[in-house]
């Protein structure tokens, strides 16, 4: 019996493997600019606003994180 492995051709060598290196940094840094955006915009609002989305000041770091 026959066995076939399929592998992304960007995974061989050296230069696939930078690329894919490179490709998961650029998926990082946009997340913590996403991260950085939507906390920056939960700081913004007053505290009233933020007492209607169930949260406090003091827990908006931990929204962020949680994806919330």
């Amino acid at each position: 019996m026959a066995t076939i492995t399929a592998t992304s051709t960007r995974e061989f060598g050296l230069f696939g493997r930078m690329g894919a290196a490179a490709s998961k940094v650029a998926s990082a840094i946009a997340e913590a600019r996403r991260m950085a955006a939507r906390y920056e915009q939960l700081r913004r609002m007053p505290n009233s606003e933020l007492a209607k989305l169930g949260c406090s000041r003091d827990e908006i770091a931990q929204l962020v994180v949680r994806g919330l």
